[in-house]
Order: structure tokens, then sequence, then C-alpha cells
């Protein structure tokens, strides 16, 4: 007798409806939940950072277009935190968030010297510091600052 808790393709009924990929070696059958969640824009993923970083209290939140500037990302985000405690919190949190948002690449370096953390979310960077190393490394000046493009044409500047 067969399983009434199984599909005929052999996957619990509990998987809802299927989708079905078809390879030239053979058929395989994918079960999922839920559809995939699409990849949201950078202005969706700087307004989903922003609210992140105000809810958990950063504070002095900064958000620096890189339009022009480089093609490393569209958006940099500068914030701190009291301690290497509460960094680490905001971190997390904000990890979490992009991850259900669709970004599952998002990861974070520096989280264990809790002094400055670095989260790439693609089409944005997050800068966390303590005030302390913020004032010193003055990241902000240095990305808001004037660049020049030198050409064939000249030197052209650039905001």
């Amino acid at each position: 007798m067969a399983d009434r808790n199984v599909n005929p393709t052999g996957v619990p009924k509990e998987f809802g409806s299927l989708e079905e990929a078809h390879f030239e070696s053979e058929d395989l059958v994918i079960a999922r939940k839920t559809k995939a969640t699409p990849r949201p824009s950078a202005v969706q993923t700087l307004a989903l950072i922003e609210s992140s970083l105000d809810e958990d209290k950063a504070d002095d939140i900064k958000v620096i277009s890189l339009e022009g500037k480089t093609d490393i990302a569209d958006y940099m985000v500068v914030a701190s935190g009291t301690s290497s405690r509460r960094l680490d919190s905001i971190t997390e949190h904000l990890i979490v968030r992009l991850k259900k948002s669709g970004i599952r690449d998002s990861y974070a370096e520096g989280r264990r010297g809790g002094e400055w953390v670095l989260v790439d979310a693609g089409d944005i960077i997050i800068h966390l510091f303590r005030p302390e190393a913020r004032e010193h490394y003055a990241i902000e000046k240095l990305w808001e600052a004037e660049f020049v493009e030198r050409s064939s044409q000249g030197v052209s500047i650039t905001a």
C-alpha cells in the first residue's frame, strides 16, 4: 500500500507544491516550502540597513554615496557603537536581517577585535566603529573628499 503522506515523486507532502528540474542525465525533483526571496535593490538594502542600525540604537549613522568614486559598492554606511559588545550585537542583528531579506552572501570582518567591524552586503559596505576608532580612522573624510580623475584630455574633479 502506498504511503499517503508522500507525493508520487517520493517527497513528503509537507513540502507543499513541487518544482521539477530536468537534467540531461536524469530527472530530479526539487522541493521547496516557499519560493526563493529575490535579492533587494541597493536602495531597498540601504533602507533595511538604516532601519536595523536605528532599531539597534547605533550612534551617528552616516550614509555616503560612492557613485562616481568607486565600483566596489553603491553606498557606504558608517555608524558607531559605545562598546565592543554593542558592536557585536548590532552586527549580529544586521547580518540576520540581511540574510532574511535575501542577501545570503553578507558577512562581517573584525568582530573579534571589537573596535571596527566591516559588513559586506554586496552593493553596500557598512563600517561599525567604537567612537575612538572612528575618530582615529576618519573614514568619512576619506570617502567624502573630491577625487581627481586623470585622463589624456586633462584633469577633472569629481565629488
